[in-house]
């Protein structure tokens, strides 16, 4: 990439083109794009965005102080205050922007603001509580929030599936094992154990009737259980069976098992009192610690509590946001990639700060995942802050894309960190040719059948998305003909749906999948003209909406007809415009409807306004806004289109 660009972001080269108001207009934002972002920058030189997800993240922040016996009230009015503001006018609450109400993300913001002490004949009340009653009530919730409200005797815990702590005993190689689980799985699942063990039970402040259908029946039947040469009876028994060896387990044995839980539990334990760098998994911890005898005084505790204090995010009108997670690794990995696609100067400060940043980040010692990949040398990155035990494949991929961009000081320092990233990310290559997100070959059929996975995705299959991310990175660290690198492009192809798309793992969805394969396929030298990459295109094209941008709703994941459609954002036209234009479509009447669309919704500060959830946790379970998707993806789409692609294809 020839284009350079001052320190205000202004292009300094004319890219040349068929419709100059389009490219005029694409400097222009790209311009204040660049400007808006270099503002954003933290002195020590990351960027992160805030990480919205759902009101379920403030309801269980504060029925964990209410279980600890911390609750204060200005900590639960400012949650009160951001709850309401997140309410709909049926009395329901969404995971994401614009979706359908949903029953337990409903019962559990209710509970919060019951804690909070709003009354439940309050009219937002009222509507609240008859609609979870016309939805099944509390039965019908998922076990995790069942499990909540467990914890104050608003459930029973005789109506719970059973989680033995013993399993922590079982080795890698025995199924159901806890490494068969996800990293984010694994790491809530170990403390719930205990609690689950545990069975503790905290005087209930006030009733929870209203949330029954019945509340003189609140345990309706239980359905006939399923066949049992299925699997989904077979789970059902073997849960019946768990219950029974509750009341016979031997208590050393248990004893022995929790002790090993917690052992587990505090080595896991981050710098910052964290745990896995995510709340879930914090807060379980968290209680089941404290079940176990530790005070809250206790180093461990006290680094724990203040490390969920960091997840609060507390807004102009005083109200409180609790985020499920932190993403500065990701954030500044992408706005480096993204200044630098735009024209920055490779050794402009902002972006040396930030590979210094990110190189201070990169992670050196094993983690969880070598119980997969043992022989394995250490060197990638996180997602957040400190995460040392689970570095992340996309992260790595990412950041080593973004280090090639800098021009850096200390060139040796840097290519040593890329060995190592290239080096652990081919090693976590898993059997099918892909890659997944934290672990290799974690495709274990069974922990998603359990009673008691009902929350989400809890295993971590390779995704094209992710494949996509690391064959690019290869690509351009020259490693295009290298036999595992055409491996992981054999699965894309196979992975390409009928219609042209790629299903997206971790960003929404088929328009996410799409905008990373393609460039990933062209970085490895396919041509625009490859049949894949042509019905790619033409897919893309079909989906485009009326006013030139690209959207796609969460809704996607559980409907094909969604595939492709929703309201158009920033974020998803830029994922299109990065597939198109890697594709050589450049001229094409598309991708100038397109950027069209960034140009005349960009604001004023250079910014773009995204209300709709663009990134993905769990598909459809678990929807995350991230607030810099908005701004990072919309200046690479321009700078692209400005300038071309950054590498040539297959070299570095």
């Amino acid at each position: 990439m020839t284009a350079t660009t001052d320190g205000a972001g202004t292009p300094g080269a004319d890219p040349g083109s068929t419709t100059p108001d389009t490219v005029q207009g694409a400097q222009e934002a790209a311009a204040r794009a660049t400007r808006h972002l270099l503002a954003r920058q933290d002195a020590a030189g990351w960027w992160k965005g805030d990480l919205e997800t759902n009101v379920t993240m403030d309801a269980e922040d504060l029925l964990l102080r209410q279980f600890l016996g911390i609750r204060d009230e200005a900590t639960t009015q400012a949650a009160a205050l951001f709850i309401r503001g997140e309410q709909r006018e049926d009395g329901t609450w969404a995971t994401f922007h614009g979706g359908p109400p949903e029953l337990s993300a409903t019962i559990e913001a209710y509970v919060a603001l019951r804690l909070a002490g709003d009354a439940p004949d309050a009219p937002h009340m009222a509507r609240a509580s008859a609609w979870v009653r016309a939805h099944g009530g509390i039965a019908a919730a998922r076990v995790f929030t069942r499990i909540w409200l467990a914890l104050f005797g608003w459930w029973s815990w005789d109506h719970l599936p059973e989680l033995p702590p013993e399993l922590v005993f079982l080795p890698p190689w025995v199924p159901l094992n806890i490494y068969d689980f996800g990293c984010w799985a694994r790491q809530t699942i170990v403390p719930l154990t205990v609690v689950s063990a545990k069975r503790p039970v905290r005087p209930a402040p006030f009733a929870l009737d209203e949330l029954h259908t019945d509340a003189r029946r609140p345990y309706p039947p239980v359905n006939r259980p399923a066949p049992l040469v299925s699997w989904e009876g077979l789970f059902q028994r073997m849960d019946k069976a768990l219950h029974v060896y509750r009341r016979f387990a031997p208590r050393r044995l248990r004893k022995a098992a929790m002790d090993t839980a917690a052992r587990w539990i505090i080595e896991r334990q981050e710098s910052d009192g964290c745990w896995g760098g995510i709340q879930p998994p914090a807060v379980y911890s968290v209680i089941a610690l404290h079940l176990l005898g530790y005070d809250l005084a206790h180093p461990v505790m006290r680094a724990g509590l203040e490390s969920l204090d960091r997840f609060a995010v507390w807004r102009e009108d005083g109200a409180r946001m609790v985020e499920a997670c932190q993403s500065p690794v990701w954030d500044t990995c992408l706005a480096a990639i993204a200044l630098a696609d735009a024209g920055l100067a490779p050794d402009h400060p902002a972006l040396v700060k930030a590979a210094d940043w990110m190189l201070g980040e990169e992670i050196v010692r094993t983690g969880d995942w070598a119980v997969r990949r043992p022989g394995l040398a250490p060197g990638g990155w996180a997602f957040e802050f400190h995460n040392d035990t689970y570095p992340d494949i996309d992260d790595t991929a990412e950041v080593v894309l973004a280090l090639r961009r800098i021009r850096h000081p200390e060139p040796a320092r840097v290519e040593a960190a890329i060995a190592r990233g290239v080096s652990w990310n081919l090693g976590m290559q898993s059997g099918n040719g892909a890659w997944g997100a934290f672990d290799a070959d974690n495709t274990s059929p069974f922990p998603n059948r359990l009673p008691f996975c009902d929350f989400g995705e809890v295993i971590d299959p390779p995704s094209a998305d992710v494949t996509a991310h690391v064959v690019e990175m290869l690509a351009v660290e020259g490693k295009a003909a290298d036999p595992r690198t055409r491996r992981g492009i054999a699965w894309l192809l196979a992975e390409q749906e009928p219609g042209g798309a790629w299903f997206g793992r971790w960003g929404t969805n088929y328009v996410y999948g799409t905008g990373s394969v393609v460039p990933a396929l062209t970085a490895a030298g396919f041509a625009p003209g490859h049949p894949a990459i042509r019905r790619a295109v033409s897919w893309l094209e079909s989906v485009q909406n009326e006013d030139g941008g690209w959207g796609e709703d969460q809704r996607s994941y559980k409907d094909p007809e969604w595939a492709g459609k929703g309201a158009s954002t920033a974020s998803q036209t830029a994922w299109a415009l990065m597939a198109l234009l890697s594709a050589g479509e450049r001229h094409g009447k598309a991708v100038e409807r397109g950027i069209g669309y960034l140009v005349e919704t960009q604001r004023e500060d250079g910014s773009w306004d995204e209300p709709y959830f663009t990134g993905t946790g769990f598909p459809w379970d678990f929807s995350i806004n991230y607030h810099l998707y908005r701004q990072v993806f919309p200046l690479t789409a321009l700078g692209r289109y400005l300038y071309g692609e950054p590498f040539a294809p297959g070299e570095a």
